[in-house]
């Protein structure tokens, strides 16, 4: 049975790319979202978000008829639900997922589901994410047989398959990996998987390597688990060295010429939806198990708030240089919001949290320049690069842009987390 028509569940960071790329094989793409603003943006032909090259297939993807959006899901052969997977709000020191998306998708593709469709979990989920999707499906739909755990099906008695396929791209470079990557593929059953490979063969060009739906989903939170644990170990590595007054820089730059030693950079924080986020749901399901994916989360999560004493130090150290003035003559520059360099993404950002709290706290003026955003629906005021030099006394550097690269300011008070300016 082909795929004539595919539904995406969820336009943002992963749902409008991959939507993208079936429509651009000429399949009849039906892209859902509750956010109106998307959805006209999109039937314009034109993005809301910022990815490199995306805009163009997205407005060929229109033009030609292939690929449209809508507020309500409408029939098709297979549905891909890319929708958040947040933290419930609670006090508790481990934060709890929220499949409350994943919940509300299901049940709203459901009405519209047939025999023979398939319906595909991409959001980042914890273990038993896909299984659980199964049962609010097959609740929604007691006249459809849904694969369910611990039970082995004939691949005829199955009405709906189901699999869960993690994305796997970087931000700024989804157009490319999105076709090149391997995929995991994880099927509740041989059959699910094997009608999950057919679907991404569409345009996938990298392998698509079968597993369980738990294990795939395990394999997506090993991945960004792992690279947690790595900045974690060079973020520490700056905390120390700033205490021992050692470049951290150049240190990480001598110790990476061992053949094997390959130290990342330190930074503000983790941010992003992704990084930030799965090393707790491997936490929240194995609290103590889980001692060095724990830590590393704790280290990463601290991070901001070191910076922001470095912060306070500066003012002091300006205030020491400035007798006659006081904090609330001082402004601070902050250059750089998003969670990594040269996108607009915003999501779990330590660099817009620091610039929130220090406006916070600070009884003078804060500004932050963000070249990839153009308004900012919060109390900072964007300015420009220009601007920032001019008006701000101190500047800190929270995210590496290309456009903060090629500048060698001479700033007196600088707060350099990046090492670019230091």
């Amino acid at each position: 049975m082909s795929f004539n028509t595919i539904s995406v569940i969820g336009l943002g960071y992963i749902g409008l790319p991959t939507a993208a790329m079936f429509a651009s094989r000429k399949k009849k793409v039906i892209g859902v979202d509750v956010n109106q603003h998307a959805v006209d943006t999109i039937n314009r032909g034109e993005i809301h978000i910022v990815e490199p090259d995306l805009d163009m297939i997205v407005h060929a993807a229109v033009t030609d008829g292939f690929l449209k959006a809508t507020t309500f899901p409408e029939p098709a052969d297979a549905f891909l639900i890319a929708v958040p997977t947040p933290f419930k709000n609670s006090d508790s020191k481990i934060p709890e997922p929220d499949l409350s998306y994943i919940q509300k998708a299901s049940e709203a593709i459901a009405p519209v589901l047939k025999k023979g469709d398939l319906v595909i979990l991409e959001s980042t989920s914890p273990v038993g994410a896909t299984e659980q999707m199964a049962t609010w499906l097959a609740a929604a739909r007691p006249d459809l047989v849904f694969p369910t755990p611990n039970e082995e099906f004939k691949s005829e008695s199955i009405d709906i398959n189901v699999a869960h396929c993690p994305e796997r791209v970087l931000p700024g470079n989804v157009v490319r990996e999105l076709v090149e990557n391997d995929r995991v593929i994880g099927g509740m059953t041989a059959q699910c998987s094997a009608r999950a490979v057919e679907l991404y063969k569409t345009f996938v060009q990298g392998e698509c390597v079968i597993t369980n739906a738990r294990t795939a989903e395990m394999a997506k939170l090993t991945e960004n688990s792992c690279r947690d644990v790595q900045i974690a170990f060079a973020n520490e590595l700056s905390i120390i060295c700033d205490k021992l007054n050692i470049d951290v820089w150049e240190l990480i730059s001598l110790a990476n010429r061992h053949p094997r030693i390959n130290i990342l950079q330190p930074g503000p924080g983790v941010g992003g939806h992704c990084i930030a986020v799965d090393p707790w749901f491997i936490v929240s399901k194995t609290p103590e198990e889980a001692q060095i994916i724990h830590t590393a989360r704790k280290v990463n999560d601290a991070k901001p708030q070191w910076v922001i004493n470095k912060v306070k130090l500066a003012i002091t150290d300006f205030l020491q240089a400035n007798p006659t003035k006081t904090a609330k003559d001082v402004t601070i520059a902050c250059y750089g919001l998003a969670f990594k360099p040269d996108i607009d993404d915003l999501r779990e950002s330590p660099a817009l949290n620091i610039t929130k709290k220090i406006a916070e706290l600070h009884s003078g003026a804060v500004i932050a320049v963000e070249p990839n955003i153009k308004t900012l629906c919060d109390s900072l005021k964007l300015v420009t690069f220009d601007e920032a030099k001019e008006f701000g006394d101190i500047h800190l550097l929270l995210v590496d842009h290309k456009e903060f690269k090629n500048i060698k300011p001479d700033f007196d008070f600088i707060v350099d987390t990046k090492g670019v300016w230091s």
